[in-house]
């Protein structure tokens, strides 16, 4: 496990339960799964969830399969909410509001991202971090599914946001990512509630480009982040809806949005005002 800050002075952070003499109880545990015609992918999923997660929360984003019904038969208490736009980044979104654990998970709903991993991101939080993230690249982890020329663009990509936000990201593209819940507001992320304009339209963030934007904000707010060793396994069933090109370049876009945020926001020091980006 690496841990690292950004050359930013840090904020407040969140608190995390208290420690030494003063525990009363273990931190509780969100997880998080957007879904999309994942009925026969969520057995393995849940199968492998730890069973002392407190909440499991389901974001569908209008599965046309028995997704809806798979999630509640195999995880009676889950909470299962509908999307309010669509895309990964809106899905992940409604699921971090929804949430009430001290402890937030963002997982996949294919099989890619082993649910049997989350004790090592409490840990990595337990251990000080005030965001763990998911790395393929780390010493332990590794990828059964990235393609060479994903593998080229990840490297470019996270090479671009360490040089430009002083980072040391290993693996910038990886959605497993695990946070204490009052890191949500340096998130900043689009409202779940606000309305895009045009039929099925996006806000900026709520598509693939979600991790990129999540993990630079993060860490140019100066928390303190711990990469975890992750394996990405493949598939179980269905297609992904990750295209490479055209993802790859809406990630790129987010980099240079959030390069250019931060110099605004430097030239408005003390601004708070939140920045909403309609895509274009």
């Amino acid at each position: 496990m690496s841990v690292f800050t950004s050359t930013r002075p840090a904020p407040t952070r969140p608190a995390p339960p208290p420690t030494g003499s003063a525990v009363t109880r273990p931190p509780t545990v969100t997880v998080v799964v957007p879904t999309r015609n994942e009925e026969r992918n969520l057995p393995h999923v849940f199968a492998r969830m730890p069973r002392d997660v407190d909440e499991v929360i389901v974001v569908d984003g209008g599965s046309v399969d028995r997704t809806v019904a798979v999630a509640r038969e195999l995880w009676p208490t889950a909470i299962v909410l509908q999307q309010t736009r669509t895309g990964k980044g809106n899905a992940l979104a409604c699921g971090f509001a929804a949430a009430t654990s001290d402890i937030v998970v963002m997982i996949d709903a294919d099989g890619s991202t082993d649910p049997a991993e989350i004790p090592g991101f409490v840990a990595a939080l337990l251990a000080g971090a005030d965001f763990a993230k998911g790395s393929r690249f780390r010493s332990g982890g590794g990828s059964h599914d990235i393609t060479p020329l994903r593998r080229l663009g990840n490297e470019g990509l996270n090479g671009m946001v360490n040089l430009l936000f002083g980072t040391r990201f290993t693996d910038l593209c990886y959605g497993y990512n695990a946070f204490w819940r009052g890191v949500l507001p340096t998130l900043d992320l689009p409202d779940p509630a606000a309305t895009a304009p045009g039929h099925g339209g996006k806000l900026w963030g709520d598509g693939f480009e979600i991790e990129t934007l999540i993990n630079v904000r993060v860490a140019t707010s100066g928390l303190r982040i711990a990469e975890v060793p992750s394996v990405e396994h493949l598939r179980i069933h269905g297609e992904s809806n990750l295209d490479t090109v055209r993802d790859g370049t809406r990630v790129l876009r987010t980099i240079l949005h959030e390069f250019g945020r931060r110099v605004r926001h430097r030239r408005r020091a003390g601004s708070r005002t939140p920045v909403t980006v309609t895509e274009g």
